[in-house]
């Protein structure tokens, strides 16, 4: 009548559960100690007397005690069913009460829990044929584990049917009051290997231990060829499985991984777009990106073939990864690799992408040109020296090309649209005036960048060579300081208007514009400032910033610190040409003329960063314009919500290309995934993944661990754990025993347990204040189709009997209608 853990089992009728643990057991998993009693050890009439006879022995093999004594149905733990919570089940139990609790496991095979649970799974027929063929369960016998910390772990999301993530739930001591959903639990979620969601306070597992059961349960579904639902503990020895059966609810295929590498890497870009970058800027850069960089690689004699042929590299130059812009690393790697001449020197061509690690071999294996050799490296340098001589032309071009630039700056900037008064058609069409004008024909910054950044490294490195460390410091004083660049120009108006407040005894410590009245230079000073810097402002690349005449308070403040300072800067002696060069008039003569070109290349990159920066400000006041208009036609709810939306989306609004018009929704959505983002801490500078990974640390799929309390209202969030939508009357239950729910109705109650299936039958969707998505009620939710949302804090008191409730079991979402 007593099967062994340790014993083939042959054909004897173990049942699921008791045959799954005598696998793993069999396959190396720490499993704790068990026997199994065959269901023919009891009758209706009680234990048969060989039972009696056998358990004291069968007992002491396991150790003094306690024990748990549990059901091993025949169609429990099943591929399709998994029969969660309808047998009974009995923990702690001492020697003495084995054989009591084992007969009452017996019975509850006969249970009308099991047979409703039974009823709503089939037809008429399957139901009358199961009550015929009705089998009691096997009973197994485990010595207790004292666990420290216990709980479920799913090798796939069961509610998304997303596989490749390990869900991990954890309670404090047994796993009990978690299955049961009495309480709630601290939940991980590991996918594909890192972790991508713990607690916020104190968890209750170590990163090690979270790794050690996410590697058991994918361990069991390797050995069962399946995705498991395992049930784990911790105690002093260690981990423990004490479960492992199939997931029962529909997942989705498994996926075909692409194990490429990619790298993002934000060292440099964070300059420009620190911190979170609202949609419309990201969208707006990329495409800024995507047309600069085809015209650079032309520039330097990239044919228009190769161009077409590698098109897919530049609209994916960037990327954004919660809510921060990185650099794609992989797509830079294989644009500069079109360059001639880039397996000559590819470390080189490397740190023109600004990062300080770095490529990994294996993508520079994979992406980068093979070495070259004979003729082919000949020609290789040939085409060096052509974009050499295609730079000299574009150097002797500069003057011009940068007037014209200009030319079209001016005429596209002193527009005579008035952006307060215009249509959204007319705001379109002065934004496409700017791409097309402007960011379209972006050649004077872009040629003036790179002869930049060859004039300011050449002269540098021949400085150094010729004088060594004066030479580095004659650099310096040359490049650094000049007071001939726009960027300068702030600094100085800014400390000529701290020594008009400083004269005037002005307080500005305020920070009220309505303070500078009283000094009317200083108002008409500050108020030039802002006419000419407004744009300037801190972040000034993201179109969401706020610009300085919406928000004068910074340079106010700038202003107040500078009339408090008392700093002098220090007066540098000009370079002592004579001195450091004496006897060398040819190199001095030549270091003075490439100092020269490198110097007006430094001014010009600034000036015309600076153009930029008005570019975007006309840009930011084109979109503010058309965020009004969005705004007064009920299209979204706030003038600045145009940020969460695209450029595509925005424009397309207008011109009819749009592919949504639910504007609204998608900026709901956008701020809540921004809030998720703002929630946590910044990824690393540079990251490193595989297939797409990075997509769950881009799109704000993964919640905070803690839900935070709900907001009051008629919107409240709780955990969706099993989808759909439902619009229906709420029923207060506290007590299943005696409360009845009519069909149709939402099901609203602190917790719920595998008793209440009979409950279940008629609810049309179910709230629950406890539990989490592992509890045996979801499970048996989700298998029933009902939608489910557990962990809404509480629910019953915010909820009354009656009230309309619309429940989004997805989501987590209820709506007092």
């Amino acid at each position: 009548m007593i099967v062994f853990s340790d014993q083939p089992p042959g054909n004897a009728p173990v049942g699921g559960k008791a045959a799954t643990l005598m696998a793993l057991t069999a396959a190396g998993f720490h499993s704790p100690a068990f026997f199994t009693i065959l269901p023919e050890a009891f009758t209706d009439e009680g234990p048969t007397q060989e039972l009696t006879a056998s358990l004291p022995k069968a007992l002491q093999s396991l150790g003094p005690g306690p024990f748990a004594v549990r059901s091993s149905g025949v169609e429990e733990d099943g591929t399709t069913l998994s029969h969660a919570g309808q047998f009974d089940s009995f923990l702690n139990v001492d020697a003495a009460q084995v054989l009591e609790k084992a007969q009452a496991v017996w019975d509850s095979g006969f249970s009308q829990r099991l047979a409703a649970y039974s009823a709503l799974h089939g037809s008429k027929e399957d139901a009358n044929r199961r009550a015929r063929e009705t089998q009691p369960p096997a009973i197994m016998v485990q010595s207790m584990v004292a666990a420290q910390v216990a709980g479920v772990a799913f090798s796939a999301d069961p509610v998304t049917g997303v596989r490749d993530r390990v869900s991990i739930s954890a309670i404090k001591g047994l796993g009990e009051a978690l299955v049961t959903g009495k309480e709630d639990g601290q939940r991980w979620l590991v996918a594909n290997g890192s972790l991508f969601l713990m607690p916020e306070r104190s968890p209750l597992l170590t990163p090690a231990q979270v790794a050690e059961v996410a590697e058991l349960c994918r361990r069991a579904e390797q050995h069962f060829a399946s995705p498991q639902d395992i049930e784990w503990a911790y105690d002093q020895k260690g981990l423990h499985i004490l479960q492992s059966r199939p997931i029962t609810t529909p997942l989705r295929p498994k996926p075909k991984r692409d194990e490429a590498l990619r790298v993002f890497d934000n060292s440099n870009i964070i300059e420009s777009y620190p911190g979170l970058v609202s949609p419309l800027t990201y969208s707006f850069a990329v495409y800024l990106y995507a047309r600069v960089y085809p015209a650079f690689l032309t520039l330097l004699g990239v044919s228009k073939q190769t161009l077409e042929d590698e098109a897919d590299i530049f609209p994916n130059l960037l990327t954004r990864l919660r809510g921060r812009v990185y650099y794609n690393l992989n797509n830079w790697y294989r644009a500069l690799a079109l360059l001639p001449g880039f397996s000559l020197n590819a470390r080189f061509m490397e740190t023109m992408m600004g990062v300080a690690a770095p490529m990994p071999q294996e993508v520079v294996a994979r992406l980068g040109p093979p070495r070259l050799a004979g003729f082919a490296r000949i020609k290789a340098f040939a085409q060096v020296g052509w974009i050499g001589v295609r730079l000299a032309l574009q150097t002797l071009s500069l003057p011009r090309t940068r007037r014209a630039f200009m030319r079209r700056l001016t005429q596209t900037l002193n527009s005579d649209l008035d952006l307060a008064a215009a249509s959204p058609a007319a705001l379109v069409q002065e934004y496409r005036r700017i791409e097309r004008d402007l960011l379209d024909r972006w050649d004077a910054p872009l040629i003036n960048d790179f002869l930049c950044m060859i004039a300011f490294g050449a002269s540098r490195a021949l400085l150094e060579k010729w004088l060594g460390a004066p030479g580095l410091t004659l650099h310096n004083d040359v490049m650094i300081g000049q007071g001939d660049t726009i960027s300068a120009e702030p600094a100085q108006r800014i400390a000529a208007m701290g020594k008009m407040a400083r004269e005037a005894k002005l307080d500005l410590a305020g920070q009220d514009p309505n303070a500078l009245r009283a000094h009317p230079p200083l108002a008409e000073a500050f108020e030039t400032y802002l006419a000419k810097f407004s744009d300037r402002c801190t972040e000034e690349l993201k179109l969401e910033s706020i610009p300085l005449n919406d928000n004068p308070k910074p340079l106010l403040a700038a202003i107040a610190a500078s009339a408090a300072s008392q700093y002098v800067p220090l007066l540098h002696d000009p370079p002592d040409w004579q001195g450091l060069f004496r006897g060398k008039p040819i190199k001095r003569w030549v270091a003075r003329r490439l100092l020269g070109w490198a110097k007006a290349r430094v001014r010009d990159r600034e000036n015309l960063r600076f153009e930029r920066t008005r570019i975007f400000g006309r840009a930011r006041q084109v979109f503010l314009a058309l965020g009004r208009e969005f705004w007064a036609r009920g299209l979204i709810d706030q003038p600045r919500d145009i940020f969460y939306l695209t450029k595509d989306e925005v424009l397309g609004s207008v011109e009819g290309s749009a592919l949504s018009v639910q504007l609204s929704a998608l900026v709901t959505l956008r701020k809540q995934e921004a809030e998720i983002d703002a929630s946590r801490p910044a990824l690393e500078a540079r990251i490193e993944a595989r297939d797409l990974d990075y997509s769950l640390l881009d799109h704000g799929v993964l919640r905070s661990a803690e839900t935070p309390q709900p907001p009051a209202g008629n919107r409240q969030m709780g955990t969706g754990c099993s989808a759909g939508t439902v619009i229906a009357r709420a029923r207060v239950i506290l007590d299943a025993s005696t409360e009845t729910l009519e069909p149709g109705e939402i099901l609203v109650a602190r917790y719920t347990d595998p008793g209440w299936i009979a409950l279940f039958s008629n609810a049309a969707a179910i709230v629950v204040e406890r539990g989490s998505l592992l509890s045996h009620s979801a499970i048996v939710a989700r298998e029933l189709g009902i939608p489910c949302i557990v962990g809404l804090k509480g629910a019953t008191r915010w909820i009354a009997t009656g009230d309309r409730l619309s429940v989004d079991g997805a989501s987590g979402e209820v709506r007092k209608k």
